[in-house]
């Protein structure tokens, strides 16, 4: 029996889809510089928390819908659909951190770390402080991303890149007509990714256990809002299905069982990541647990 596309609406993830949408828009036409510039970073930032949401069945209950809502690419830089199918590898929790089945890993395997020239390892050790993070981890980031693209091949990704690059160009061209200059539009799109690299930061560790890899940050402020509180993370990846709006209760009615699960990967605000590891590195960049 097929799902009727309005069955089953996530009401709060609609609106809140439309509202990013506007606020996007508004900074774009209403505001000055620089206040505009950093509300649309921060559009940009949460649209890519909604694209997450997408990608786990939201707001409807037919995916193509979902897909269609949250394809264009507010960032620029990422096809939506190259986003779902890396997302959805990473969910496979038995390969978090391995630096080549996760795509989504910041652990690099120690041998290929041994080869990098000198300075290229002090850059990447600087990318794992979050000050290095939010500095320069869009921009390695990207690049990261586009090598790793490049490998896959056209025969594989050829039509994500296809639709994707129409849809950029369409973005780019309102931002054009806008009264925001395109090089303002730029610098909102790398603050948006700055922001989500705050995210991303601490979400995995390396572990035995895959269920000892994902963290949980308590943060009830306008952090965990804009991330549609993916910070209580392994929960997330315990019900990936869960709307972010009810991921809190389900944290609060077993906390104890999550920290456990977890190992108690825990911290309790955004604010103590940053007086922890503003300058310090979480971690090395070779995988820890793998041998040299």
């Amino acid at each position: 029996m097929k799902t009727h596309a309005f069955s089953r609406i996530a009401w709060p993830t609609l609106i809140l889809i439309l509202g990013c949408y506007a606020v996007w828009g508004g900074a774009l036409w209403l505001l000055p510089l620089p206040l505009g510039v950093i509300l649309a970073g921060v559009a940009i930032a949460l649209h890519s928390s909604l694209q997450h949401e997408a990608i786990h069945g939201h707001p409807f209950g037919v995916q193509w819908l979902n897909d269609l809502l949250v394809w264009p690419p507010l960032t620029l830089v990422i096809p939506y659909a190259r986003f779902a199918a890396t997302h959805r590898a990473h969910h496979h929790d038995e390969v978090i951190t391995d630096p080549y089945d996760d795509p989504e890993s910041n652990y690099l395997d120690p041998a290929v770390w041994d080869r990098l020239p000198r300075i290229l390892q002090i850059v990447l050790g600087w990318n794992n402080t979050l000050a290095g993070r939010l500095l320069l981890g869009p921009l390695l980031g990207t690049v990261g991303f586009g090598i790793s693209e490049w490998r896959q091949g056209m025969a594989a990704i050829g039509r994500a890149w296809l639709l994707h690059l129409p849809v950029m160009v369409a973005v780019l061209a309102l931002v054009a007509v806008s009264p925001m200059p395109v090089w303002a539009y730029l610098l909102a799109a790398y603050l948006g990714l700055s922001l989500l690299k705050l995210r991303t930061f601490l979400e995995h560790q390396a572990h035995a256990r895959a269920s000892g890899r994902s963290v949980i940050i308590e943060d009830r402020g306008p952090l965990a809002f804009l991330f549609l509180n993916n910070n209580l993370h392994v929960v997330h990846h315990m019900h990936p299905t869960v709307p972010w709006y009810a991921l809190p209760a389900v944290y609060r009615a077993r906390k104890d069982h999550y920290l456990r699960r977890n190992g108690g990967y825990l911290f309790r605000s955004y604010g103590q990541i940053f007086r922890l590891y503003l300058w310090r590195a979480k971690d090395p960049v070779p995988h820890p647990l793998w041998p040299r």
